[in-house]
């Protein structure tokens, strides 16, 4: 197959010349025009595949918002991976484009470089009359406003600092997704940020998790994917706020597996990954993950989440069912993909539902599409990419539109100009995204004019989903009142009823009006109501909550799902206490060590977890198939060190997850570097900014030049 798709591409190689800079191509796997690349793609019946935005407009391309008026913003990562090393990967060298689309044929003509010379840029928000972008190796996120309205950001300021973030960029957040709950995530953080009375306000969460991508369902149902754990889709069974929840067969049997038609084996699992005729067999970059809530597409794909794979070049179509509380994704198709191609530069990282209501793919349109930690000298991935030349390819991007041959798509939005009255209307469009801007911008106004016409929306809208976002607009304006809420109880649409609950779930420990009509919704119809009344009313310390988890307990004695989500909230909450009595008793005895131990954990959470797993259980490096051991140590700095098998010690210990070698060092100090040739993409950045050398002999250890904080996972 692959002699098949490449001999394609050299017939049609020559009319792609089209390139903004000279540049080499790989003459195996030579970049195609747009047109030549869908040609190359088996998409499944009744769709079609348009692009609306391409090279030289574009360059590498990993993610895409649009502001009120419809205009779309690109993340263009134009410094990543320009050769096998990532040389200048970390210069100031790309950016966030603006584009329109001016007489509504579908594609956009009007450019703008929006913000330029930027570190990798990450994520990116709109807002009303700013635009919020997140970069690599930084937790900061910067406003950027056009304030003369020529396209092109003119005042920069501080939205929210946090500080800097280190670690290997593939493990860094993305998302910065506005939630029906007025809170923005990120994946891997374990905060959320909300905009209240102008100020931007940090809450913990009890769990991070995620790679490359967020998105939601109508409710606000959150889904993850990690391309390093191999995992598609996950932690989407309630909202992150109550923790790690998830249920056994969430994911229906053989769901990891993948059926791409490309044979290209550029993996970096190895060839364990790889089936007899080269091709991908399990998801391995999966990210960019989005549920379709547009209206253009067939009524039965609306609520499908579409799942990214660009080392497999495809596109997998999930379908998400609710079986009696626990939600299920399976393959829409039998052993086939939504969108598959043999052309080997095909990389969706990225999808989204647009304001036109149809589906849209961000294509990077590359040859290499992982990261340098995981092609390093040796390694199998680089042999794979060196015999394809797919270093060669750099430099282009394609945005396609997803749709059918006779799909009217809808129309342009100019919400930006439109008063919070107005945009009430949009709360009840069919298409997810008007809702969710329309929702957004009103909250954003801060007019509480507008608070008649939203009450009347929840009470009385005849769209259910219309009087969800009515509800969690006045969420946001702090204007839910107790007697709305009551009525939200008993609306007739369970969505409805479940939001209501959640959203008095900060009153019930002073609200005894809402306090007893939660109580009552025990024996709700819907066991989605029934599992949100048990969640509120643990999580917002209802008084009797013990007594209205046990009569949901007996009065569903054969649902599993409910019963299964009270125990591992339960355990959550006791892991979290137990965390918490821990670190007071050490902060005691050792106030730098305990601050130590907390920034350890939050490493080993956003940093260490892809790769070892959240117990640290053996996981093998992503470039090597030797096994290595878990991350038991890291670095402490003072003069009391924790040590996982012999307890306190003094000194200095230096070590990061790998396989270890102890040097000898000056007397009173124990250094231990990792063997860096074993693929923690982690240790290699520690190395990177600590100056620390992969040593073979005592005399090549060299300590960090600044004090490295932070701690052990586990303790």
């Amino acid at each position: 197959m692959l002699q098949r798709s490449i001999a394609f591409a050299l017939v049609l190689f020559l009319p792609c010349l089209s390139l903004t800079k000279a540049q080499s191509q790989s003459s195996k796997a030579p970049p195609l025009t747009p047109e030549q690349s869908i040609a190359t793609m088996q998409i499944q019946p009744g769709y079609r595949v348009i692009p609306v935005l391409t090279e030289p407009q574009i360059h590498e391309p990993t993610a895409i918002a649009w502001d009120g008026d419809g205009r779309m913003y690109v993340v263009e990562m134009r410094t990543y991976m320009q050769d096998i090393d990532g040389t200048g990967e970390m210069k100031r060298g790309s950016r966030v484009s603006r584009h329109e689309d001016t007489d509504g044929d579908g594609e956009y003509d009007k450019h703008t470089v929006f913000a330029d010379n930027l570190l990798v840029p990450r994520m990116v928000l709109p807002l009303l009359d700013r635009v919020i972008i997140g970069e690599t190796n930084t937790l900061d996120l910067k406003s950027y406003q056009d304030t003369n309205d020529d396209g092109v950001a003119d005042k920069i300021e501080m939205w929210h600092e946090l500080g800097p973030r280190a670690g290997n960029m593939e493990h860094q957040p993305s998302g910065l997704i506005w939630n029906i709950d007025n809170w923005i995530y990120t994946t891997y953080s374990q905060h959320r940020l909300r905009l209240s009375n102008g100020k931007v306000i940090q809450e913990p969460l009890p769990y991070g998790a995620g790679q490359w991508g967020l998105t939601q369902d109508n409710v606000g149902r959150m889904f993850f994917s990690t391309a390093g754990g191999e995992n598609p889709a996950h932690n989407f069974q309630q909202p992150i706020v109550y923790g790690k929840l998830d249920l056994p067969g969430e994911q229906a049997d053989g769901f990891r597996e993948v059926y791409p038609i490309d044979n290209v084996p550029d993996v970096q699992g190895g060839l364990k990954r790889v089936r007899d005729d080269g091709s991908l067999n399990w998801f391995t970059g999966c990210c960019g993950q989005s549920i379709y809530r547009g209206n253009r597409l067939p009524p039965d794909v609306d609520g499908d989440l579409f799942i990214c794979e660009p080392v497999g070049r495809l596109i997998r179509r999930a379908k998400v069912a609710n079986d009696e509380g626990r939600i299920v994704v399976s393959n829409a198709y039998d052993k086939q993909e939504f969108i598959a191609a043999t052309d080997p530069n095909f990389r969706p990282v990225n999808s989204a539902t647009g304001p036109d209501g149809c589906l849209y793919i961000v294509d990077m349109y590359r040859g290499i599409i992982q990261e340098g930690a995981w092609v390093r000298e040796g390694s199998y991935l680089r042999e794979v990419v060196q015999e394809y030349e797919l270093d060669k390819n750099i430099g282009r991007g394609r945005i396609f539109r997803v749709d059918q041959g006779s799909t009217k798509r809808g129309s342009q939005p100019r919400m930006l100009d439109e008063t919070p009255v107005q945009l009430v209307a949009h709360l009840s469009n069919p298409n997810g995204w008007w809702r969710d801007e329309a929702q957004k911008l009103i909250i954003l106004h801060g007019d509480k004019s507008v608070l008649p016409e939203l009450q009347h929306l929840a009470r009385s809208g005849s769209d259910p989903l219309g009087r969800l976002h009515a509800l969690w607009t006045l969420e946001g304006l702090d204007a839910a009142d107790s007697e709305l809420l009551l009525q939200g109880f008993g609306d007739s649409d369970a969505r409805v009823r479940a939001a209501a609950v959640r959203i008095a779930e900060t009153r019930l420990d002073s609200d005894s009006q809402l306090a007893r009509g939660v109580a009552a919704l025990v024996r709700d119809e819907s066991p989605d109501v029934v599992i949100q009344t048990l969640l509120s009313a643990i999580r917002g310390k209802h008084a009797q909550a013990d007594r209205i988890v046990a009569e949901i307990l007996s009065s569903h004695p054969s649902n599993k799902w409910i019963a299964s989500i009270e125990q591992q909230v339960r355990a959550g909450m006791a892991a979290i206490e137990a965390e918490q009595r821990k670190h007071a008793e050490m902060a005691e005895r050792n106030k730098a060590l305990a601050e130590s131990v907390v920034q350890g954990k939050a490493i080993f959470s956003t940093l260490c977890v892809t790769c070892h797993g959240a117990d640290g259980n053996v996981k093998k490096p992503p470039a090597y198939s030797r096994e290595i051991s878990a991350v038991e140590i890291v670095l402490i700095s003072g003069r009391e060190l924790l040590d996982a098998n012999s307890g306190l010690v003094r000194g200095r210990l230096v070590t990061f997850c790998g396989s270890w070698k102890k040097f000898v060092a000056p007397p009173g100090r124990a250094i231990f570097v990792p063997n860096l040739n074993r693929g923690c993409s982690t240790a290699k950045s520690f190395e990177r900014r600590h100056h620390l050398e992969d040593a073979t002999l005592a005399d090549k250890a060299r300590e960090p030049e600044k004090p490295f904080r932070t701690g052990i996972s586990q303790y």
